[in-house]
Protein backbone atom coordinates (compact mmCIF):
# COMPACT_ATOMS: atom_id res chain seq x y z
CA UNK A 1 0.00 0.00 0.00
CA UNK A 2 1.32 3.46 -0.93
CA UNK A 3 0.89 6.27 1.56
CA UNK A 4 2.15 9.85 1.60
CA UNK A 5 3.96 10.97 4.75
CA UNK A 6 2.47 14.41 5.27
CA UNK A 7 2.92 15.54 8.89
CA UNK A 8 3.58 19.23 9.39
CA UNK A 9 3.93 19.73 5.64
CA UNK A 10 0.22 18.96 5.18
CA UNK A 11 -0.71 21.79 7.48
CA UNK A 12 1.60 24.16 5.63
CA UNK A 13 0.11 23.07 2.31
CA UNK A 14 -3.43 23.59 3.56
CA UNK A 15 -2.51 27.09 4.70
CA UNK A 16 -0.97 27.81 1.31
CA UNK A 17 -4.16 26.78 -0.48
CA UNK A 18 -6.32 28.92 1.79
CA UNK A 19 -3.98 31.86 1.28
CA UNK A 20 -4.03 31.38 -2.46
CA UNK A 21 -7.84 31.35 -2.49
CA UNK A 22 -7.78 34.92 -1.20
CA UNK A 23 -4.38 36.08 -3.39
CA UNK A 24 -0.14 32.57 -12.03
CA UNK A 25 1.54 33.26 -14.34
CA UNK A 26 -0.15 35.23 -17.09
CA UNK A 27 -3.28 37.39 -17.09
CA UNK A 28 -5.81 36.27 -19.69
CA UNK A 29 -8.84 38.18 -20.95
CA UNK A 30 -12.25 36.53 -21.21
CA UNK A 31 -14.64 37.11 -24.11
CA UNK A 32 -15.99 40.28 -22.54
CA UNK A 33 -12.48 41.66 -22.24
CA UNK A 34 -12.47 41.53 -18.41
CA UNK A 35 -9.17 40.50 -16.80
CA UNK A 36 -9.71 37.16 -15.05
CA UNK A 37 -6.22 36.50 -13.71
CA UNK A 38 -6.28 32.93 -15.00
CA UNK A 39 -3.23 31.07 -16.30
CA UNK A 40 -3.33 30.21 -20.01
CA UNK A 41 -4.71 26.73 -19.26
CA UNK A 42 -6.61 26.42 -16.00
CA UNK A 43 -9.12 23.96 -14.65
CA UNK A 44 -10.90 27.02 -13.28
CA UNK A 45 -12.39 27.64 -16.75
CA UNK A 46 -14.42 24.45 -16.28
CA UNK A 47 -15.86 25.66 -12.97
CA UNK A 48 -18.84 27.99 -12.47
CA UNK A 49 -17.72 31.60 -12.64
CA UNK A 50 -14.17 30.51 -13.54
CA UNK A 51 -13.87 29.10 -10.02
CA UNK A 52 -13.57 32.65 -8.70
CA UNK A 53 -16.10 32.80 -5.90
CA UNK A 54 -16.67 36.43 -4.99
CA UNK A 55 -14.51 37.65 -7.88
CA UNK A 56 -11.40 38.04 -5.72
CA UNK A 57 -9.07 36.64 -8.35
CA UNK A 58 -10.29 39.02 -11.03
CA UNK A 59 -10.06 42.00 -8.67
CA UNK A 60 -6.51 41.12 -7.74
CA UNK A 61 -5.65 40.77 -11.43
CA UNK A 62 -7.02 44.25 -11.99
CA UNK A 63 -4.42 45.47 -9.51
CA UNK A 64 -1.65 43.48 -11.18
CA UNK A 65 -1.53 40.46 -8.85
CA UNK A 66 -2.07 36.98 -10.30
CA UNK A 67 -1.63 33.59 -8.69
CA UNK A 68 -1.76 29.90 -9.49
CA UNK A 69 -2.02 26.65 -7.54
CA UNK A 70 -0.69 23.69 -9.50
CA UNK A 71 -0.41 20.01 -8.58
CA UNK A 72 1.50 17.10 -10.12
CA UNK A 73 0.87 13.58 -8.86
CA UNK A 74 2.47 10.43 -10.22
CA UNK A 75 3.12 6.74 -9.59
CA UNK A 76 6.20 4.84 -10.83
CA UNK A 77 7.38 1.24 -10.84
CA UNK A 78 10.46 -0.53 -12.20
CA UNK A 79 9.25 -4.07 -12.99
CA UNK A 80 12.76 -5.06 -14.02
CA UNK A 81 16.32 -3.90 -13.50
CA UNK A 82 17.88 -1.38 -11.19
CA UNK A 83 19.09 -2.17 -7.68
CA UNK A 84 15.69 -3.21 -6.29
CA UNK A 85 12.05 -3.36 -7.40
CA UNK A 86 9.72 -0.71 -6.00
CA UNK A 87 6.52 1.24 -6.52
CA UNK A 88 6.84 4.91 -5.62
CA UNK A 89 4.29 7.72 -5.55
CA UNK A 90 5.43 11.34 -5.80
CA UNK A 91 3.57 14.60 -5.63
CA UNK A 92 4.33 18.30 -5.86
CA UNK A 93 2.02 21.16 -4.95
CA UNK A 94 3.09 24.58 -6.22
CA UNK A 95 1.95 28.07 -5.28
CA UNK A 96 2.90 30.87 -7.69
CA UNK A 97 2.34 34.60 -7.24
CA UNK A 98 3.22 37.30 -9.79
CA UNK A 99 2.84 41.04 -9.32
CA UNK A 100 2.91 43.72 -12.02
CA UNK A 101 4.29 46.70 -10.10
CA UNK A 102 3.18 49.10 -12.82
CA UNK A 103 -0.46 48.32 -12.00
CA UNK A 104 0.11 47.76 -8.31
CA UNK A 105 2.50 50.60 -7.42
CA UNK A 106 2.89 52.70 -10.55
CA UNK A 107 6.48 51.41 -10.95
CA UNK A 108 6.84 51.18 -14.71
CA UNK A 109 8.48 48.04 -16.10
CA UNK A 110 8.88 46.32 -12.73
CA UNK A 111 7.44 42.98 -11.66
CA UNK A 112 7.86 40.40 -8.91
CA UNK A 113 7.64 36.60 -8.99
CA UNK A 114 7.70 34.01 -6.24
CA UNK A 115 6.91 30.31 -6.22
CA UNK A 116 7.30 27.49 -3.72
CA UNK A 117 6.68 23.75 -3.47
CA UNK A 118 5.32 21.19 -1.11
CA UNK A 119 7.06 18.00 -2.29
CA UNK A 120 5.73 14.56 -1.33
CA UNK A 121 7.03 11.02 -1.74
CA UNK A 122 6.00 7.60 -0.50
CA UNK A 123 9.67 6.56 -0.62
CA UNK A 124 11.45 7.30 2.63
CA UNK A 125 15.22 7.56 2.62
CA UNK A 126 17.17 4.42 3.44
CA UNK A 127 20.23 4.06 5.67
CA UNK A 128 22.38 5.74 3.02
CA UNK A 129 20.05 8.74 2.84
CA UNK A 130 18.78 7.86 -0.65
CA UNK A 131 15.13 8.41 -1.56
CA UNK A 132 12.94 8.21 -4.64
CA UNK A 133 12.80 5.65 -7.43
CA UNK A 134 15.92 6.91 -9.22
CA UNK A 135 18.33 7.62 -6.38
CA UNK A 136 17.32 4.67 -4.19
CA UNK A 137 16.02 1.87 -6.41
CA UNK A 138 17.65 2.39 -9.82
CA UNK A 139 20.62 4.68 -9.05
CA UNK A 140 20.66 6.12 -12.55
CA UNK A 141 22.06 9.52 -13.49
CA UNK A 142 19.00 10.77 -15.38
CA UNK A 143 16.28 11.18 -12.78
CA UNK A 144 13.11 9.34 -13.80
CA UNK A 145 10.85 12.24 -12.81
CA UNK A 146 11.53 15.96 -13.02
CA UNK A 147 9.70 16.47 -9.70
CA UNK A 148 11.59 13.80 -7.75
CA UNK A 149 13.17 15.50 -4.75
CA UNK A 150 13.57 15.25 -0.99
CA UNK A 151 10.11 15.59 0.62
CA UNK A 152 9.95 19.12 1.96
CA UNK A 153 8.17 22.45 1.88
CA UNK A 154 10.50 24.88 0.13
CA UNK A 155 10.79 28.26 -1.52
CA UNK A 156 12.06 27.97 -5.09
CA UNK A 157 12.39 31.26 -7.01
CA UNK A 158 11.78 34.77 -5.69
CA UNK A 159 12.92 37.63 -7.89
CA UNK A 160 12.37 41.25 -8.87
CA UNK A 161 12.49 42.12 -12.57
CA UNK A 162 12.97 45.50 -14.20
CA UNK A 163 12.36 46.03 -17.92
CA UNK A 164 14.01 48.93 -19.75
CA UNK A 165 14.09 50.45 -23.24
CA UNK A 166 10.52 49.49 -24.14
CA UNK A 167 11.02 45.98 -22.82
CA UNK A 168 14.10 45.22 -24.92
CA UNK A 169 16.25 44.84 -21.80
CA UNK A 170 15.30 43.09 -18.57
CA UNK A 171 17.20 42.50 -15.34
CA UNK A 172 16.29 39.96 -12.66
CA UNK A 173 17.68 39.93 -9.12
CA UNK A 174 16.88 37.52 -6.32
CA UNK A 175 16.76 33.78 -5.83
CA UNK A 176 16.97 32.25 -9.31
CA UNK A 177 17.27 28.88 -11.04
CA UNK A 178 19.27 28.54 -14.25
CA UNK A 179 16.99 25.80 -15.58
CA UNK A 180 14.07 28.24 -15.75
CA UNK A 181 15.60 29.94 -18.79
CA UNK A 182 18.97 28.49 -19.81
CA UNK A 183 19.74 25.34 -21.85
CA UNK A 184 16.06 24.39 -22.09
CA UNK A 185 14.11 23.11 -25.09
CA UNK A 186 10.49 23.93 -25.95
CA UNK A 187 9.61 20.53 -27.39
CA UNK A 188 11.51 18.66 -24.65
CA UNK A 189 8.94 20.02 -22.20
CA UNK A 190 6.72 17.10 -23.30
CA UNK A 191 8.93 14.69 -21.34
CA UNK A 192 9.11 13.97 -17.62
CA UNK A 193 12.63 12.58 -17.21
CA UNK A 194 14.70 15.23 -15.44
CA UNK A 195 17.46 15.33 -18.07
CA UNK A 196 15.06 16.81 -20.65
CA UNK A 197 14.95 19.93 -18.48
CA UNK A 198 18.30 20.73 -16.85
CA UNK A 199 20.75 18.46 -18.74
CA UNK A 200 22.32 15.61 -16.79
CA UNK A 201 25.80 16.92 -17.61
CA UNK A 202 25.09 19.90 -15.36
CA UNK A 203 23.34 17.89 -12.68
CA UNK A 204 26.16 15.34 -12.48
CA UNK A 205 29.14 17.71 -12.67
CA UNK A 206 28.34 21.09 -11.13
CA UNK A 207 28.49 21.67 -7.39
CA UNK A 208 25.39 20.03 -5.90
CA UNK A 209 23.81 19.86 -9.35
CA UNK A 210 24.03 23.58 -10.10
CA UNK A 211 21.26 26.18 -9.67
CA UNK A 212 18.42 23.94 -10.82
CA UNK A 213 15.32 22.28 -9.37
CA UNK A 214 14.84 21.95 -6.49
CA UNK A 215 17.75 24.23 -5.48
CA UNK A 216 17.56 27.85 -6.61
CA UNK A 217 20.17 30.29 -5.31
CA UNK A 218 20.93 34.04 -5.17
CA UNK A 219 21.78 35.41 -8.58
CA UNK A 220 21.20 37.94 -11.32
CA UNK A 221 20.08 37.60 -14.94
CA UNK A 222 20.30 40.02 -17.86
CA UNK A 223 18.35 39.61 -21.11
CA UNK A 224 18.74 41.81 -24.17
CA UNK A 225 16.42 41.39 -27.14
CA UNK A 226 18.71 42.65 -29.89
CA UNK A 227 15.96 42.23 -32.49
CA UNK A 228 12.61 40.45 -32.57
CA UNK A 229 14.52 37.30 -33.55
CA UNK A 230 17.79 37.55 -31.62
CA UNK A 231 18.19 37.55 -27.83
CA UNK A 232 21.18 37.42 -25.51
CA UNK A 233 20.97 36.10 -21.95
CA UNK A 234 23.58 36.09 -19.19
CA UNK A 235 23.36 35.04 -15.57
CA UNK A 236 25.59 34.75 -12.53
CA UNK A 237 24.66 32.61 -9.54
CA UNK A 238 26.10 31.63 -6.19
CA UNK A 239 28.17 28.56 -7.09
CA UNK A 240 26.78 26.24 -4.40
CA UNK A 241 22.96 26.23 -4.30
CA UNK A 242 22.95 24.03 -1.18
CA UNK A 243 25.37 26.15 0.84
CA UNK A 244 27.60 24.97 3.62
CA UNK A 245 26.61 22.72 6.50
CA UNK A 246 27.19 19.40 8.20
CA UNK A 247 24.41 17.61 6.32
CA UNK A 248 25.83 15.70 3.35
CA UNK A 249 22.69 15.63 1.21
CA UNK A 250 22.45 19.05 -0.52
CA UNK A 251 18.66 19.04 -0.51
CA UNK A 252 18.62 18.51 3.25
CA UNK A 253 21.35 21.11 3.73
CA UNK A 254 19.08 23.68 2.06
CA UNK A 255 15.90 22.02 3.24
CA UNK A 256 13.47 24.93 2.84
CA UNK A 257 15.12 27.09 0.17
CA UNK A 258 16.11 29.90 2.53
CA UNK A 259 19.88 29.41 2.42
CA UNK A 260 20.57 32.77 0.85
CA UNK A 261 24.35 32.90 1.11
CA UNK A 262 26.41 34.31 -1.75
CA UNK A 263 29.91 33.48 -0.51
CA UNK A 264 30.80 30.62 -2.84
CA UNK A 265 32.76 30.81 -6.07
CA UNK A 266 30.27 31.92 -8.75
CA UNK A 267 28.67 30.01 -11.58
CA UNK A 268 28.18 32.08 -14.76
CA UNK A 269 26.22 31.21 -17.89
CA UNK A 270 25.52 33.02 -21.17
CA UNK A 271 23.28 32.09 -24.08
CA UNK A 272 22.51 33.47 -27.54
CA UNK A 273 19.10 32.69 -29.06
CA UNK A 274 17.91 32.99 -32.64
CA UNK A 275 14.32 32.23 -33.63
CA UNK A 276 12.43 32.18 -36.93
CA UNK A 277 8.80 32.09 -38.03
CA UNK A 278 7.61 32.98 -34.54
CA UNK A 279 5.60 36.02 -35.62
CA UNK A 280 1.84 35.80 -35.28
CA UNK A 281 0.37 34.63 -38.56
CA UNK A 282 3.68 33.33 -39.91
CA UNK A 283 3.17 30.58 -42.51
CA UNK A 284 6.61 29.06 -42.02
CA UNK A 285 7.68 26.35 -39.57
CA UNK A 286 8.85 27.87 -36.29
CA UNK A 287 12.26 27.15 -34.84
CA UNK A 288 14.80 28.29 -32.26
CA UNK A 289 18.56 27.78 -31.99
CA UNK A 290 20.45 28.40 -28.75
CA UNK A 291 24.18 28.43 -28.19
CA UNK A 292 25.46 28.60 -24.64
CA UNK A 293 28.56 28.58 -22.47
CA UNK A 294 28.96 28.27 -18.72
CA UNK A 295 31.82 28.37 -16.25
CA UNK A 296 32.08 27.50 -12.58
CA UNK A 297 34.93 29.40 -10.91
CA UNK A 298 35.51 26.89 -8.10
CA UNK A 299 37.97 24.01 -7.93
CA UNK A 300 37.11 20.42 -8.82
CA UNK A 301 38.71 17.06 -8.10
CA UNK A 302 40.43 15.18 -10.89
CA UNK A 303 38.58 11.99 -11.74
CA UNK A 304 41.71 9.81 -11.78
CA UNK A 305 44.98 11.21 -10.47
CA UNK A 306 46.46 12.76 -7.33
CA UNK A 307 48.90 15.65 -7.11
CA UNK A 308 51.99 13.55 -7.86
CA UNK A 309 50.38 11.98 -10.93
CA UNK A 310 49.61 8.57 -9.42
CA UNK A 311 46.18 7.01 -9.87
CA UNK A 312 43.62 7.24 -7.10
CA UNK A 313 43.45 3.45 -7.40
CA UNK A 314 46.92 3.07 -5.82
CA UNK A 315 47.30 6.27 -3.78
CA UNK A 316 45.72 7.38 -0.52
CA UNK A 317 46.34 11.03 -1.35
CA UNK A 318 43.53 13.43 -2.23
CA UNK A 319 42.70 13.93 -5.89
CA UNK A 320 44.44 16.72 -7.76
CA UNK A 321 42.43 19.94 -7.80
CA UNK A 322 41.48 21.51 -11.12
CA UNK A 323 40.58 25.19 -11.20
CA UNK A 324 37.38 26.16 -12.97
CA UNK A 325 34.90 24.06 -14.89
CA UNK A 326 33.67 25.27 -18.30
CA UNK A 327 30.88 23.83 -20.40
CA UNK A 328 29.33 24.38 -23.82
CA UNK A 329 25.89 23.48 -25.18
CA UNK A 330 23.65 23.94 -28.19
CA UNK A 331 19.87 23.47 -28.49
CA UNK A 332 17.70 23.29 -31.62
CA UNK A 333 13.88 23.26 -31.61
CA UNK A 334 12.23 22.93 -35.02
CA UNK A 335 8.68 22.37 -36.17
CA UNK A 336 8.63 19.73 -38.90
CA UNK A 337 4.94 19.89 -39.79
CA UNK A 338 1.99 22.16 -38.99
CA UNK A 339 -1.46 22.17 -40.51
CA UNK A 340 -5.02 22.43 -39.25
CA UNK A 341 -4.15 22.30 -35.55
CA UNK A 342 -1.81 19.34 -36.03
CA UNK A 343 1.93 19.52 -35.68
CA UNK A 344 5.20 17.68 -35.32
CA UNK A 345 8.31 19.13 -33.73
CA UNK A 346 11.82 17.90 -33.01
CA UNK A 347 14.55 18.94 -30.62
CA UNK A 348 18.29 18.32 -30.44
CA UNK A 349 20.68 19.26 -27.65
CA UNK A 350 24.39 18.57 -27.14
CA UNK A 351 26.65 19.57 -24.26
CA UNK A 352 30.27 18.97 -23.31
CA UNK A 353 32.58 19.53 -20.32
CA UNK A 354 36.27 18.67 -19.69
CA UNK A 355 37.01 14.98 -19.10
CA UNK A 356 39.65 15.37 -16.39
CA UNK A 357 37.40 16.94 -13.71
CA UNK A 358 33.93 15.64 -14.59
CA UNK A 359 32.06 12.35 -14.35
CA UNK A 360 30.13 13.05 -17.58
CA UNK A 361 31.94 14.78 -20.45
CA UNK A 362 29.35 14.64 -23.26
CA UNK A 363 25.56 14.43 -23.54
CA UNK A 364 23.17 14.26 -26.46
CA UNK A 365 19.37 14.55 -26.34
CA UNK A 366 16.85 14.33 -29.14
CA UNK A 367 13.14 13.68 -29.52
CA UNK A 368 9.89 14.19 -31.36
CA UNK A 369 6.65 15.73 -30.14
CA UNK A 370 3.37 15.39 -32.03
CA UNK A 371 0.11 17.17 -31.21
CA UNK A 372 -3.44 17.46 -32.49
CA UNK A 373 -3.24 14.24 -34.53
CA UNK A 374 -5.94 12.24 -32.70
CA UNK A 375 -9.47 12.76 -34.09
CA UNK A 376 -11.49 14.71 -31.56
CA UNK A 377 -8.43 15.15 -29.31
CA UNK A 378 -6.82 18.33 -30.67
CA UNK A 379 -5.24 19.21 -27.33
CA UNK A 380 -3.50 15.86 -26.79
CA UNK A 381 0.18 15.30 -27.51
CA UNK A 382 2.66 12.43 -27.62
CA UNK A 383 6.42 12.16 -27.62
CA UNK A 384 9.42 9.88 -28.06
CA UNK A 385 12.89 10.95 -26.90
CA UNK A 386 16.29 9.63 -25.92
CA UNK A 387 19.19 10.97 -23.92
CA UNK A 388 22.79 9.73 -23.96
CA UNK A 389 25.42 10.59 -21.34
CA UNK A 390 29.03 9.48 -21.80
CA UNK A 391 31.18 8.75 -18.76
CA UNK A 392 34.42 10.71 -19.10
CA UNK A 393 37.63 9.11 -20.31
CA UNK A 394 39.33 9.93 -17.01
CA UNK A 395 36.61 8.27 -14.91
CA UNK A 396 36.69 5.15 -17.10
CA UNK A 397 40.47 5.01 -16.79
CA UNK A 398 40.12 5.00 -12.99
CA UNK A 399 37.83 1.98 -13.20
CA UNK A 400 40.43 0.12 -15.25
CA UNK A 401 43.12 1.15 -12.74
CA UNK A 402 41.04 -0.27 -9.90
CA UNK A 403 40.55 -3.55 -11.75
CA UNK A 404 44.28 -3.82 -12.40
CA UNK A 405 45.32 -2.86 -8.87
CA UNK A 406 42.89 -5.29 -7.25
CA UNK A 407 43.11 -8.08 -9.84
CA UNK A 408 39.41 -7.78 -10.64
CA UNK A 409 37.28 -7.93 -13.75
CA UNK A 410 34.58 -5.59 -12.52
CA UNK A 411 32.33 -3.57 -14.81
CA UNK A 412 33.84 -0.41 -16.24
CA UNK A 413 31.60 2.62 -16.52
CA UNK A 414 30.91 3.79 -20.07
CA UNK A 415 27.54 5.51 -20.69
CA UNK A 416 23.91 5.81 -19.67
CA UNK A 417 21.13 5.85 -22.28
CA UNK A 418 17.47 6.60 -21.54
CA UNK A 419 14.49 6.35 -23.88
CA UNK A 420 11.09 7.82 -22.95
CA UNK A 421 7.69 7.48 -24.65
CA UNK A 422 4.56 9.17 -23.34
CA UNK A 423 1.10 10.41 -24.23
CA UNK A 424 -0.55 13.48 -22.70
CA UNK A 425 -4.35 13.42 -22.67
CA UNK A 426 -6.26 16.57 -21.74
CA UNK A 427 -9.32 15.83 -19.63
CA UNK A 428 -10.37 19.49 -19.52
CA UNK A 429 -8.24 22.62 -19.99
CA UNK A 430 -5.77 22.67 -17.11
CA UNK A 431 -6.05 18.95 -16.28
CA UNK A 432 -4.02 16.28 -18.05
CA UNK A 433 -3.21 12.60 -17.57
CA UNK A 434 0.05 11.19 -18.91
CA UNK A 435 1.08 7.50 -19.11
CA UNK A 436 4.87 7.15 -19.43
CA UNK A 437 7.34 4.40 -20.30
CA UNK A 438 11.10 4.70 -19.86
CA UNK A 439 13.97 2.28 -20.40
CA UNK A 440 17.43 2.87 -18.96
CA UNK A 441 20.52 1.16 -20.38
CA UNK A 442 23.57 1.10 -18.08
CA UNK A 443 22.11 2.87 -15.00
CA UNK A 444 24.72 5.04 -13.33
CA UNK A 445 26.80 4.79 -16.47
CA UNK A 446 27.25 1.02 -15.95
CA UNK A 447 28.08 1.48 -12.27
CA UNK A 448 28.70 -1.43 -9.92
CA UNK A 449 25.55 -2.81 -8.32
CA UNK A 450 25.90 -2.11 -4.56
CA UNK A 451 23.91 -5.28 -3.81
CA UNK A 452 26.32 -7.54 -5.74
CA UNK A 453 28.25 -9.64 -3.21
CA UNK A 454 31.35 -9.71 -5.40
CA UNK A 455 31.16 -5.97 -6.18
CA UNK A 456 31.91 -6.66 -9.84
CA UNK A 457 28.56 -6.74 -11.67
CA UNK A 458 26.90 -3.61 -13.03
CA UNK A 459 23.40 -2.43 -12.19
CA UNK A 460 20.91 -4.14 -14.50
CA UNK A 461 19.16 -2.24 -17.28
CA UNK A 462 15.82 -1.00 -15.98
CA UNK A 463 12.31 -0.64 -17.38
CA UNK A 464 10.05 1.97 -15.76
CA UNK A 465 6.31 2.44 -16.16
CA UNK A 466 4.30 5.24 -14.63
CA UNK A 467 1.45 7.69 -14.90
CA UNK A 468 1.25 11.39 -14.07
CA UNK A 469 -1.65 13.76 -13.61
CA UNK A 470 -1.26 17.54 -13.68
CA UNK A 471 -3.85 20.06 -12.48
CA UNK A 472 -3.37 23.79 -12.94
CA UNK A 473 -5.74 26.17 -11.19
Amino acid sequence: MITFHLGLGAAVTACAIVAAAGLETAVADDKAGRATGLPEASIATSLPGNGDIGGHRARLAGHGVTYGVNYIGEVWRNPSGGVSRATVADGRLELVVDADFNKLLGWQGASFHVNGYYIQSSSRQDDTGQYGLSSRHIQNLMTISNIEAFPSTRLFEAWLQQKLFEGRVSIRLGQLAADSEFAVSEHAGQFVNGTFGWPVIGGANLVNGGPAYPLATPGARLQVDVTDRISLLAGVFNGDPAGRGAEQDPQRRNRHGFNWQAKDKPFAIAEAQVNWNREEGSAGLAGTFKLGIWHHFGSFEDQRIVADGLSLAVSAEDARRREGNPGFYAVLDQQLYRAGGMGLGAFFRVATMPSDRNLVDFTFDTGLKAWGFMPGRKDDSAGLALSYARISDRARALDRDLNLANDLSAAVRDYELTVEANYTAQIVPGWTVQPVFQYIWHPGGHAIDPTDVDATKAIKDAAVVGARTTINY
